[in-house]
């Protein structure tokens, strides 16, 4: 039992756990406002819904570089789908390197 807290306090303290705890709270957030957005976006009726709005300003700096990557002319739904799966994915990729990282060091 102590021996598994000074780990954890070891760990705490580490840069690298900082940076990849930071990174993993950022994909995060990123993931659960396209969600939000998504899901606004399909349950909206109104297009000047000022909720829609609020979510296509806060995603806004998520969606561009995907928006950049795709062709032009490329619809909002799809960059917007594109731009959660990119998310999450990226996501799921920081969590896997961060144990990887941790099941090597330790």
């Amino acid at each position: 039992m102590i021996r598994h807290l000074a780990l954890r306090s070891t760990t705490l303290i580490d840069p690298t756990f900082k940076l990849f705890f930071l990174l993993r709270f950022l994909c995060f957030v990123a993931v659960v406002y396209l969600l939000l957005h998504w899901t606004v976006r399909r349950l909206s009726h109104k297009p000047n819904s000022k909720l829609l709005w609020f979510f296509s300003v806060v995603t806004a700096p998520l969606t561009r570089p995907i928006k950049a990557w795709t062709k032009p002319g490329a619809k909002d739904d799809w960059v917007l789908s594109v731009s959660l799966l990119f998310y999450g994915l990226l996501w799921l990729l920081i969590i896997f390197a961060e144990r990887l990282l941790t099941a090597i060091s330790s």
